[in-house]
């Protein structure tokens, strides 16, 4: 596999895992919780794998696009270790200290 030795490609595909699997856990909790009875309605459907298939989809779009997107937008940020600061704008908060005084 060539294209796996690329490190944005890497990043996207592991990004993607870990949103294909968020996605299959609140599947998994979603139909364990059974809000108003929805577990019970898709199951008693005639056709419960197209309900399913229809609702994990939906969240595989959403939370593999989210991991994947949150990966993306955080590959600027310069990382130090031992730094906490969550990856706040320096000059942002040095202008609003400035607005203050």
């Amino acid at each position: 596999m060539p294209h796996i030795r690329q490190p944005l490609l890497r990043l996207l595909a592991i990004n993607l895992a870990i949103g294909v699997s968020v996605a299959l856990l609140m599947l998994g909790g979603l139909l364990a919780i059974n809000p108003l009875n929805l577990r019970h309605l898709i199951f008693a459907d005639r056709d419960a794998a197209a309900a399913l298939g229809l609702l994990l989809f939906g969240f595989l779009i959403t939370f593999g696009s989210a991991a994947m997107g949150t990966a993306v937008m955080t590959l600027g940020t310069p990382r130090k270790r031992g730094d906490g600061d969550g990856g706040k704008p320096v000059k942002a908060v040095a202008l609003a200290h400035k607005s203050r005084a």
